[in-house]
């Protein structure tokens, strides 16, 4: 038997509270968590999931239960394996019914369905977790063409004693109002992604008109940009800073483009004069990188300051510690290991270990302790991505 549902009032607003929530929200895989946490709160499900349409496939996307949550803890490999599975589009399944007829089930117990019904429930999920589903309500999403792009489904309902219970069917249309709204939210934080997305290739295009000039490389910039946001993170810095630094950072030598090619393309060593010229392109760079933006704000920041140490030995100002940018030191040490552990035309690689040595002796004097520590706790993935965004024509050095 399902319980009463919300009064009224109650219904709008939880309604108005998750429509605040999902337009707030734009990261993509954190909104369709809310999604699903936002339904299963107004219909107190014990779990939920959510598919999205991937050509004639149905990608499952968030997996939540509350009972599993309580036996497992963190060790949901499980769950998180399941959850990357795909399903066709299809009558046969639950999910691929509702995505295919763009109809609404709600099922009192999914292991007595009728021979009349074509849909089938599948215990894969129950049979790898030790769990039993029971109630499931599920609704289609619609996009804004009203094509059916995704389902959200609740599993169990739960009463106020912990029993499992049927959904009740006046859920059924405010679990539609939810996923229409989750819907556009989806669409949107797409689009996000997507300009974001080209914004970012729009700063590593043109950082490379810079970089290439001084043998450097199209995975170069892309490497300081994945490592600045890794040492952002491991420093505990938001998401919106992680996000700000990881458009930032490609900037940071972008002042190379004002260096006459005699000395920025010099094979030996620069004379005295030579390198004045060259500790130019800090500032240089800062005169270029002028705009509201708060990337370009950060990107001058950067360009102004990672060339400068925690000793004042460093250009162009000889700032002192703390005087110096917290992105302008992130980057410094980015920089420096890329810099290290790549190979170019006029020196071999250096092996990771000795780069690191390196990088531990300048602490305090060339680069910030605190970004060495950050930096040491996250090698591992700074060698990962040093694999994945390899020079083109080399291969990576371990």
């Amino acid at each position: 038997m399902a319980e009463k549902i919300l009064p009224l009032q109650e219904q709008i607003h939880h309604l108005n509270r998750i429509g605040i929530a999902l337009t707030l929200e734009h990261d993509l895989q954190s909104l369709l968590e809310l999604i699903v946490q936002e339904a299963r709160s107004l219909a107190n499900a014990d779990g939920g999931s959510l598919y999205l349409v991937n050509g004639d496939k149905l990608a499952f996307t968030v997996a939540q239960n509350d009972t599993l949550d309580a036996r497992l803890g963190d060790s949901k490999t499980t769950r998180a394996s399941f959850q990357k599975h795909e399903i066709g589009i299809t009558n046969t399944s639950l999910a691929g019914y509702v995505a295919n007829t763009g109809k609404t089930l709600n099922i009192d117990d999914v292991y007595e369905l009728g021979e009349e019904v074509e849909y089938r429930f599948t215990s894969t999920f129950d049979d790898m977790n030790n769990y039993r589903s029971r109630s499931m309500l599920l609704v289609p999403m619609l996009n804004r063409r009203s094509e059916v792009a995704g389902v959200l489904c609740l599993l169990n309902a739960m009463s106020s004693r912990k029993a499992i219970i049927s959904f009740s069917k006046e859920y059924e249309p405010l679990l539609l109002s939810i996923a229409s709204q989750a819907m556009a939210a989806i669409e949107n934080a797409r689009l996000i992604d997507k300009v974001k997305r080209s914004c970012l290739d729009t700063v590593f295009c043109l950082s490379m008109a810079a970089e290439t000039r001084d043998h450097e490389t199209g995975a170069h910039v892309r490497r300081i940009s994945d490592y600045s946001s890794i040492l952002a993170d491991t420093m505990g810095f938001s998401p919106e800073e992680i996000e700000s630094i990881r458009y930032a950072s490609p900037l940071h030598d972008v002042g190379k483009i004002g260096i006459p090619d005699r000395i920025l393309q010099k094979p030996g060593k620069l004379t005295e004069e030579e390198y004045e010229i060259m500790k130019t392109h800090t500032t240089i760079g800062a005169s270029i990188l002028e705009g509201d933006s708060e990337y370009i704000d950060m990107a001058k920041l950067i360009a102004l300051t990672h060339h400068e140490k925690m000793d004042g030995s460093g250009y162009p100002n000889g700032l002192k510690g703390g005087d110096i940018s917290i992105f302008g030191r992130i980057v410094a040490v980015a920089d420096v290991f890329d810099a290290l552990v790549s190979k170019r035309v006029y020196k071999p690689a250096m092996p990771v270990e000795k780069a690191k040595a390196i990088i531990i002796e300048s602490s305090g004097s060339h680069f910030c302790p605190s970004v060495v520590e950050a930096f040491l706790k996250s090698l591992d993935d700074f060698i990962d991505t040093k694999a994945r965004l390899v020079d083109a024509g080399q291969e990576a050095d371990a």
